[in-house]
């Protein structure tokens, strides 16, 4: 009984909804990688040192602000969470109507 049961997890007989959950899990992974991004960027050489600073110096006092970095750090951490608490919960494969 065991054996079956974890064949079938391995082989499903639907390949639509395997699919389904890799789709979700590489856009779930693409979240959480946007989200890191977004914390760490902010912080880093890569903001102080670009292409539209160089070229609008009155840019670099707003973009150069703490708040502002914190901000999107903020809005990095928050897309964390959530895709983390997407990767948590489950959602059912065949949505019922009521």
């Amino acid at each position: 009984m065991q054996v079956s049961v974890a064949s079938a997890l391995i082989f499903p007989d639907n390949p639509s909804s395997t699919m389904s959950r890799m789709f979700r899990v590489l856009l779930l992974l693409l979240w959480l990688a946007f989200g890191l991004a977004l914390i760490l960027v902010p912080w880093s050489d890569l903001w102080e040192t670009n292409y539209f600073l160089y070229q609008y110096p009155a840019l670099a006092l707003f973009l150069k602000n703490g708040f502002l970095r914190g901000a999107i750090s903020g809005l990095g951490f928050m897309n964390v969470l959530l895709a983390l608490e997407a990767f948590r919960r489950r959602t059912p494969s065949i949505a019922s109507r009521t």
